[in-house]
């Protein structure tokens, strides 16, 4: 399936969801975080076509998400070991998994949960700056220079309202 580019946006969003833009590769990085790495693991994990698998694993390599590093020479079989640029989409699979513990919890009582080692609760991601530490909200972070779209529809609803 060929992807869509959205090299047109200028934007780091769209830039980074062209790479990790499927339910697959999400699910790809949440088994890589938790120390899968072969290919025959993902598969039995994921339940994930080998092709699919294949295609997606082959995608972050070239993206310099993952590494495949051989582990045997007859047949040659690769481990798929995250990058440092990788690992830091772990802040993002937190706050995804935080989201949906809040919004859409699987209905098992069992299920998976992130635990936070330093205090042994679930963990629950929020954003931070890292500059003075406050959390990041709606409320308190603003995108500059604005998406031109954007401020024209506030400038006219602004106009529309009554002074």
């Amino acid at each position: 399936m060929p992807r869509t580019s959205l090299s047109h946006l200028e934007c780091s969003v769209a830039n980074t969801v062209a790479m990790v833009n499927d339910p697959w590769t999400v699910l790809i990085f949440r088994d890589a975080f938790q120390g899968i790495r072969r290919f025959d693991q993902f598969v039995e994990s994921l339940g994930i076509a080998r092709n699919t698998l294949t295609n997606r694993l082959e995608r972050l390599v070239a993206n310099g998400l993952m590494e495949a590093v051989p582990y045997q020479d007859r047949p040659v079989r690769h481990e798929y070991v995250l990058t440092e640029r990788g690992k830091d989409l772990m802040d993002v699979l937190m706050t995804l998994w935080s989201y949906g513990e809040r919004w859409n919890p699987p209905s098992d009582p069992g299920h998976q949960r992130a635990i936070h080692l330093d205090c042994g609760e679930e963990a629950d991601a929020v954003a931070h700056c890292g500059h003075c530490g406050e959390r990041l909200t709606r409320k308190n972070v603003r995108i500059v220079p604005p998406n031109p779209v954007a401020e024209r529809s506030l400038a006219e609803s602004s106009a529309t309202q009554p002074a």
